[in-house]
């Protein structure tokens, strides 16, 4: 069964595939692409999916990054609704892959035809207080890549706050967490967490170089936890220090929203042009 799906990853396109790679893997260095995180429109969604998605393509976007689905959809829904409204999905937000949650891995990649599978790390796991669960989950990360590798994928993990804050022994959870991880774990970096943690997400960006080729781009008004986002480029954020430490290194800037103020459609519009327009990333 698993070879099946494999072999389904390894030929349903050649162009697809690369097109999820680092730019550095193929040699071809440039801009950074736009994608959208799913959860941004989650609500419009689970009213009239295809009319928030054809909204979405409207404005410029073409790859997505998947998360939650609306109760009752299947994968398979979802893949063609993604495919009808001429979206594609380069990275998937996925459970760690043990037990049921493998199958549920390799349906996912199959469904979207997506390499990046990637924790999402909600909720805030009590491991990440000391080191001594810091490591454990790096082993449990470890065996979560060596599986998704298995068969044809790539496994990469999500930050929060917390991976960032300070934890007692005064150590940041995810820079240990990546000298203890195996190389082929990716870092997907959310630079809005960052920040909320006290960190500089350029600095961030930076440490972890090209072990993060994606990255989550959204702005607040107001620094904390809690609260509506704005649109990118209009909040605290500084995205072209960003963009310089990422340099060539990072394949999609992934706009992402969790809640916003003004109308949700109109801020990830504005995001897309403050983004393109300033030369920070590539459209369509």
């Amino acid at each position: 069964m698993y070879h099946s799906r494999r072999s389904f990853l390894k030929v349903a396109g050649a162009a697809a595939v690369a097109a999820t790679l680092p730019g550095t893997l193929r040699g071809a260095p440039r801009l950074p692409r736009i994608a959208l995180q799913l959860y941004s429109i989650r609500e419009a969604m689970a009213k009239d999916a295809p009319s928030a998605l054809a909204r979405v393509a409207a404005m410029g976007y073409r790859a997505v990054e998947t998360a939650f689905f609306p109760e009752g959809w299947t994968l398979e829904k979802a893949a063609h609704l993604l495919a009808d409204s001429g979206l594609h999905a380069v990275a998937c937000h996925v459970e760690i892959p043990v037990g049921e949650h493998k199958d549920a891995m390799l349906e996912t990649a199959e469904a979207f035809g997506a390499e990046l599978m990637v924790w999402h790390g909600w909720p805030e796991d009590p491991r990440y207080g000391t080191v001594d669960g810091i490591k454990e989950l790096a082993e449990i990360y470890n065996e979560a890549s060596a599986f998704a590798q298995a068969n044809g994928l790539r496994f990469g993990v999500h930050n929060h706050w917390w991976e960032l804050e300070e934890v007692p022994e005064g150590v940041r959870p995810w820079y240990i967490l990546r000298d203890l991880v195996e190389p082929e774990v990716f870092f997907e970096v959310d630079t809005w967490w960052a920040k909320v943690a006290g960190m500089v997400p350029a600095q961030v960006v930076a440490d972890f170089g090209s072990r993060a080729p994606l990255l989550h781009i959204k702005d607040g008004a107001i620094l904390g936890e809690e609260g509506p986002m704005v649109a990118v480029g209009d909040g605290l954020q500084d995205f072209p220090s960003i963009a310089e430490a990422a340099g060539d290194a990072t394949e999609y800037m992934i706009v992402e929203l969790d809640d916003c103020d003004t109308d949700m459609f109109d801020a990830l519009a504005k995001s897309y042009e403050f983004l393109t327009g300033t030369g920070l990333a590539a459209g369509s």
